[in-house]
């Protein structure tokens, strides 16, 4: 089944590459990032071209519960402790910064773009609310505990963030790629200096910019250590009780909530792709008891890069390549930093630079406790005994019972049934039917 976004819109039309052509900019991925990255390059007259490798929006976007905000998570006293108090604040400003930008175009664009006050909620642990509220303090950011937020379970309280939204992501998308340069139904199998190469084409320019949820290109700049998926699973229900906000569980694993019109999404489920966890099952039973006259309207699942720190990257690929950028590891909070992304990429573009670009930078240290974990699944996955195995870098394939495909518990991808290839790093199908 189809996510709400994809139910109640309708995709537009792009030609398939065919030929060759040459732009300024190449911007493959045609998701909420490229197309922001693409318009924004297009208001500075710069020329570039999009292409996607199906329908534009058809990844990640579509599939998004479309939380706009700078509330991601218990982050804060983290940042504080890895980054520094002036980087933490910088990471708020410039999600901050996204909501702004995303109201505004709203106003051109009507997309359902409206405010909601958001929670992180916790169950057992108040301590925790406390530590991330003294890191909103040194922050300067209102610092607020509720003792009762309105959701069927059982906290310990919630610490809030207000002004920030919600909106529907493809209505926006959509409006925004009118009148750009896209080709869709254009997979990038191979990269040559400042070619890339398609099926039946080939796209020169003087930049290229990876929007593609995992970057196509992961050696060198090592980006199959500094990231690793998750998969998460939403439930959309009618006739539930609405909350007025957006809650998520302090824990990674919980509950998170938020409304559409009439409908109640509850959101869950989550684990590493490629390993067990909670799937739409564990949301089915939640939702049986505390809504059990709310039937399922839709249901979808979706797919996350996360990055060592908790911060994406964002900027140049790889450091002596002053050509080839890259905007990935959005950790679960894509729309907000696909805005930042589209700032940061196109301060570097025309300007070789950005206020932000630090923070960012996909050359910072990955000497993080993540790296080891990354490495030990990676080794474990390359070492064990059978097929099939993953057309990326070879580790096993796990059967996922639940959605009838094959997943890579080391980098991610998936292939169906029959081999062919559902979402990279891998840039291939397997050879064979599984």
């Amino acid at each position: 089944m189809h996510s709400v976004w994809r139910e109640t819109t309708n995709p537009p039309e792009h030609p398939q590459l065919n030929g060759g052509i040459t732009t300024d900019v190449l911007i493959i991925g045609g998701g909420m990032c490229g197309i922001l990255t693409a318009h924004r390059l297009r208001e500075a007259g710069v020329s570039a071209v999009v292409v996607e490798a199906e329908a534009i929006g058809g990844g990640v976007t579509q599939n998004t519960t479309a939380k706009i905000t700078a509330q991601h998570g218990l982050i804060y006293a983290d940042l504080i402790k890895g980054f520094g108090i002036e980087k933490a604040r910088q990471y708020y400003d410039t999600n901050t910064w996204a909501i702004e930008q995303y109201q505004a175009l709203a106003a051109t664009h009507p997309c359902d773009f409206e405010h909601k006050t958001a929670y992180v909620y916790s169950k057992s642990d108040r301590s925790h609310l406390a530590r991330e509220a003294e890191a909103y303090q040194k922050l300067g950011i209102p610092a607020n505990i509720k003792d009762t937020p309105t959701l069927p379970l059982q906290t310990v309280g919630a610490i809030l963030m207000e002004n920030q939204a919600q909106f529907h992501p493809l209505k926006l998308l959509y409006g925004l790629a009118d009148g750009l340069p896209i080709y869709t139904q254009s997979f990038v199998h191979k990269i040559e200096g400042n070619k890339a190469h398609t099926k039946n084409g080939t796209i020169t320019a003087k930049h290229i910019v990876f929007a593609t949820h995992y970057p196509l290109v992961n050696i060198p700049g090592l980006y199959f250590l500094k990231l690793y998926q998750h998969r998460s699973y939403v439930l959309a229900l009618e006739n539930a009780p609405l909350p007025d906000g957006m809650y998520l569980d302090a824990e990674e694993t919980g509950l998170s909530f938020r409304t559409y019109g009439d409908l109640l999404f509850l959101g869950g489920g989550d684990h590493k792709t490629g390993k067990q966890g909670g799937n739409y099952a564990e949301l089915e039973a939640f939702a049986k008891q505390a809504y059990p006259n709310a039937p399922i309207k839709y249901r979808w699942a979706t797919q996350d890069c996360m990055s060592l720190d908790k911060v994406p990257y964002i900027g140049r690929h790889r450091r002596g390549n002053s050509h080839v950028y890259v905007a990935t590891g959005f950790n679960k909070w894509g729309m907000s930093g696909s805005m930042v992304a589209s700032k940061l990429l196109t301060d570097l573009l025309l300007h070789g630079k950005s206020d932000r670009e630090s923070l960012y930078s996909p050359q910072r240290s990955i000497l993080t406790k993540q790296l080891f974990t990354n490495l030990g699944a990676a080794a474990t996955g390359l070492l064990s005994i059978g097929s099939p195995r993953c057309a990326h870098m070879g580790c096993k394939l796990h059967r996922n019972e639940v959605e009838g495909t094959f997943d890579c518990a080391c980098h991610g991808s998936r292939f169906t049934k029959d081999g062919h290839l559902i979402s990279g790093p891998a840039k291939r199908g397997l050879r064979k039917r599984l």
